[in-house]
């Protein structure tokens, strides 16, 4: 006698790519090497250094934690590579590798496995660790070395390789033995601040200017970004909200007194806006889930990063924003929830009721 096999009943969406969390994620390091290799060209050994020690680090904390928690490794799916690739594409080249693995353990250790995982993490990782040492080691993490430095292929900037809780040694006097006149210490942001003077826009699209170890080059993180939009890994209505909302403050006031305030090439090719901005801001778990929640979202760390840049007491505020708008990514998702079909909307949170006769 045939029977029928029982019908399971499920909840939508009925409709599901064949893309894995591990293909995501794998894909994103994928379009991360090429940034990882500028910052190894630009800056030699100490940046391929930092990067493989943040990595590891890294990859190292949530391997612990897995198994303090007992739960299988969860290093397998991507995440944490991405992790240590961004926090250390947001050092400064130099950064002593110490400290690079301090981050990577803050990073995994408090900013993902304290929440549960992948999955729960309330903020963006690689931001927490950033954060921490910002506080922690507020020296190193604003001394900066020069681009293309002679010999960067076969020695470490000096600070590199300070060992735990000594004081390095001093960058200006390897600086000033490389005989770089042009070179202040500074970076473009820091100069246009404190003295009003822009770095070029090319040399800033193109990646020729100090900072940090995988922001200098905009036209690269762009086209990197661009792979991943391509293959739909990436919301692109993220990055372009953030430049639109750092060009919505920034303008206004170029024009009011461009002698002042930096224009706007500047604003979106200086400083890490757009690593922040492309490989960031986009977290999957940290942004909001709603198509307006994600325009507001970008709008808000564009609007905030230009803010904290041009009246606060920092030169770069994308960190501080993402961190911010990350925080707020609930409320913006149950504010934009979009109305249900014959429902209407009531009161500050939005409740709905459905209308009657």
């Amino acid at each position: 006698m045939l029977t029928k096999a029982p019908v399971e009943i499920r909840t939508s969406p009925h409709l599901k790519k064949a893309q894995t969390v591990e293909d995501i994620m794998r894909n994103v390091v994928y379009a991360l090497l090429p940034i990882c290799a500028y910052a190894v060209w630009q800056f030699g050994i100490s940046a391929l250094a930092l990067i493989l020690v943040s990595v590891a680090s890294c990859v190292g904390t949530e391997a612990f934690f897995a198994r303090l928690q007992g739960k299988g490794s969860t290093v397998s799916d991507w995440s944490v590579t991405i992790t240590g690739i961004l926090l250390a594409l947001t050092l400064p080249p130099g950064f002593p590798l110490w400290m690079a693995a301090v981050a990577g353990v803050v990073a995994v250790g408090l900013g993902k496995m304290l929440f549960g995982g992948i999955g729960y993490n309330v903020m963006n990782p690689a931001l927490i660790g950033r954060a921490f040492v910002q506080a922690a080691f507020p020296v190193a993490i604003t001394t900066w070395t020069p681009a293309f430095a002679p010999g960067r292929f076969t020695e470490f900037i000096p600070s590199t390789l300070t060992l735990p809780f000594m004081q390095p040694p001093p960058v200006a006097d390897w600086i000033a033995g490389l005989q770089l006149d042009a070179f202040t210490g500074a970076t473009p942001l820091a100069i246009q601040k404190f003295d009003h003077v822009e770095a070029g826009t090319l040399d800033l699209f193109m990646g020729s200017v100090p900072g940090s170890a995988g922001e200098t080059s905009a036209l690269l993180i762009l086209l990197c970004g661009l792979y991943l939009a391509v293959r739909r890994m990436l919301d692109w209505r993220i990055p372009l909200a953030v430049f639109a909302g750092a060009l919505a403050v920034a303008m206004p006031l170029w024009l009011a007194n461009p002698a002042i305030y930096p224009s706007p090439g500047f604003v979106l090719f200086s400083g890490g806006l757009m690593l922040g901005a492309v490989f960031m801001a986009t977290d999957m778990v940290a942004s909001p889930v709603t198509p307006l929640g994600v325009i507001v979202y970008g709008l808000l760390i564009g609007a905030v990063t230009v803010v904290i840049r041009l009246f606060g007491g920092l030169n770069e505020g994308v960190m501080y924003a993402i961190l911010l708008a990350n925080a707020l990514s609930p409320l913006i998702s149950g504010w934009t929830q979009p109305r249900v079909f014959g429902a209407r909307r009531q009161g500050r949170w939005f409740a709905r009721k459905p209308e009657g006769r």
